[in-house]
């Protein structure tokens, strides 16, 4: 009977709290007025990203973090410059949502994150 309570009482347990996994929902916006090329967005242990994005579009893009480090955006602009912005820390268990947003004066990284552990 002890066990049978005890699998019961487990298997009660997890249906009530599910099973979750950590994602960051991840929006990079071109707030500028000329198209960026080879946008890349690097993550500890990956990186994700667009051919091109025009002025005023944005690219969506959900990731799970494994391991731990910093953000980097990586894009070119019309001049063909390439750009390498450092972005904030990311944890393993991270997730929320990230706003990145690419305009004139530079580079604003927006994230709402809470560490799911």
């Amino acid at each position: 009977m002890g066990r049978v309570r005890l699998f019961a009482t487990t298997a009660l347990l997890f249906l009530v709290t599910g099973c979750h996994s950590a994602f960051i929902d991840t929006t990079i916006r071109n707030h500028t007025d000329r198209p960026i090329r080879l946008v890349e967005l690097d993550y500890p242990s990956a990186s994700f990203g667009t051919q091109t994005l025009a002025p005023g579009q944005d690219f969506h893009y959900r990731f799970k973090v494994l391991g731990s480090g910093n953000l980097k955006l990586i894009y070119t602009d019309p001049a063909h410059i390439e750009h390498d912005i450092a972005g904030p820390r990311l944890n393993e268990g991270d997730e929320g949502s990230l706003t990145v947003t690419v305009a004139a004066d530079g580079v604003d990284w927006s994230p709402q994150l809470l560490a799911h552990r």
